[in-house]
Parts: C-alpha cells; sequence; structure tokens
C-alpha cells in the first residue's frame, strides 16, 4: 500500500504551523517565544516553496527561495537573541511589555 501526498497535504501542515506561529507571536510576551513563532511562519513558508516547487512547473526556484529564507531566518535568530540578551542585562527579564524601560 503506497501513500501518495498531495499538494493539498502539504498547504494543510503549512497553514497549520502558519496559524500556530501567528498565535504564538501575538499571544506571547516572553521575546523567546515569539522568536519561535516567528520559525514557525517561516517554516510554513518554506514548507509552501518545497511544495510548490515538487508539484509546479518552478525548476529548483522553490528550493533555492527556502534556503534563502532558511538562511534568512538563522541570521535573524542570531539578532534577536543578541537583542534578548542585552534586554535581560539591562532590565533582568525578557518580557517584550517591558521594553520601554530601556529609553531610559
Amino acid at each position: 500500500m503506497t501513500v501518495h501526498v498531495g499538494l493539498t497535504q502539504f498547504l494543510v501542515v503549512s497553514a497549520i504551523l502558519f496559524s500556530l506561529g501567528i498565535f504564538g507571536v501575538m499571544t506571547r510576551k516572553n521575546a523567546i517565544m515569539v522568536l519561535m513563532g516567528i520559525e514557525l511562519i517561516l517554516n510554513a513558508a518554506n514548507i509552501n516553496f518545497v511544495a510548490f516547487t515538487r508539484f509546479g512547473l518552478m525548476n529548483l526556484s522553490g528550493q533555492v527561495t527556502a534556503v534563502f529564507v532558511i538562511i534568512l531566518a538563522a541570521a535573524e535568530a542570531a539578532v534577536l537573541l543578541a537583542i534578548v540578551l542585552n534586554m535581560f542585562q539591562q532590565i533582568n527579564t525578557v518580557n517584550v511589555d517591558e521594553v520601554d524601560k530601556l529609553k531610559n
């Protein structure tokens, strides 16, 4: 028995990941959790790129774009973690609601 995974299944998984990422970004106050939500959103976009490459006529451009998004996500994570560490060093919290205390 073979299981055929079609474009619809890829898009459903991508939509679920994207929805969970948006939910995580909108409801969390912890900066690390917001970063994890952003990563989920970027992974959902990567699934879409690879799925449309597999089932469409895009050749390898979707996979190249997915690799670019992975590189961009790694750079974004490094910069955001540096900001979070600086925020923790200055105000001893990673709560994004208290970022305005850094103005003082």
